[in-house]
């Protein structure tokens, strides 16, 4: 089946400055995001996935590359003659404007008719349920209901493509898990091609189609949240998505030694010489001393439904086991025990 292409930077660079202060933001970055994709960017601060969706937005230029919508190369375009809308960290809501009027804003100061501009407002807000709040005014609404309103005056045009930059990162924690799951059904209902930027893993692993891991002005690995989450392509990736064990090992006939002596019959692939070892927590389960791996408990955190038990094993090497908390066994700080690894599950990196 062809897949069309929403957005797509080919060989992207962008660099502040020049000489010797000069400093890369975006170093050779290629990506084609579907129509209709809840696609994310996902890296920590500074690593250029801002830079990036400004680039899509028209707010910067690339220093070298293009970037198309819908096929069309609209690296010189300029913002507001995009069909591309953007949703900031700050909501930037007019104050002396009801949550209509907000809304409406965009709309009136491109010419639209009032009938229309009416049907889009009353359109928008039964999509993000605010109907009953239309005549109030921004300093009246919760934060929540403030992103909202900032939402919906983004999707009132119609835009291809809605652009968000960290919107929920002003949000405490529980409205933000509301607004993840707000987000996804907006997307999926309206059909738009969402890219939203974020720093948090779990954010992007939620709500995402694909995502796009980035470092350094670099694009890392793109896939979707279970592929970057049970396949990273190297260390840093594996570090960053979720909670992981990394071990030093080298290859070996039958699998990796690691520091403790031991040999893991992992999956190697074509991977040789010195190699990391990513494991998940709940990849590995503990039992009472016995066979396999032995280690001892140095930390034990009640997280709910799981407990996370933190090992040292032999080689002064750490290891955090993630247990059910309704396990029939529990164990207790200073308690040595037997250490199994799901050897299947467990990833052989070589960068």
């Amino acid at each position: 089946m062809h897949t069309q292409i929403a957005v797509e930077a080919r060989n992207v660079g962008k660099i502040y400055g020049a000489g010797q202060t000069a400093i890369t933001a975006l170093g050779d970055v290629s990506i084609a995001i579907e129509k209709g994709e809840f696609f994310t960017l996902l890296g920590p601060s500074g690593c250029g996935k801002t830079t990036l969706l400004r680039c899509i937005a028209g707010f910067e230029t690339p220093t070298a590359g293009s970037i198309y919508l819908s096929g069309e190369d609209i690296t010189y375009t300029p913002p507001n003659e995009r069909p591309v809308n953007t949703v900031f960290q700050s909501y930037a809501l007019f104050p002396h404007l009801t949550v209509a009027q907000n809304i409406g804003f965009g709309l009136k100061m491109q010419g639209k008719p009032a009938s229309e501009v009416k049907r889009a407002v009353e359109r928008v807000l039964a999509l993000v349920k605010l109907e009953d709040f239309a005549n109030r005014l921004p300093t009246q609404l919760s934060g929540g209901q403030q992103q909202r309103v900032a939402l919906a005056r983004a999707l009132a045009p119609e835009p291809q493509v809605l652009l968000l930059d960290e919107p929920l990162s002003a949000l405490d924690l529980k409205l933000r898990k509301e607004m993840q799951s707000e987000l996804k059904r907006l997307q999926t209902e309206t059909g738009i091609t969402f890219v939203f930027v974020t720093h948090d893993q779990e954010e992007a692993l939620t709500m995402s189609d694909r995502i796009g891991v980035m470092s350094a002005g670099a694009l890392l690995q793109v896939g979707t949240p279970h592929d970057i989450y049970d396949r990273p392509v190297d260390r840093f990736v594996a570090d960053f998505i979720g909670e992981t064990n990394l071990l030093d090992g080298q290859v070996e006939q039958g699998g990796v030694r690691i520091g403790t002596g031991d040999v893991l019959a992992v999956t190697l692939g074509a991977a040789q010489g010195k190699v990391t070892l990513a494991i998940r927590p709940e990849q590995v389960s503990l039992a009472p001393t016995g066979r396999g791996m032995t280690a001892s408990i140095v930390e034990k955190t009640y997280m709910g439904t799981d407990t996370h038990y933190k090992l040292t094993l032999s080689d002064d090497s750490h290891l955090v086991a993630r247990v059910q908390s309704n396990s029939a066994i529990s164990f207790a700080v200073g308690q040595d025990v037997s250490v199994n690894i799901d050897t299947q599950a467990v990833q052989v990196l070589t960068s």
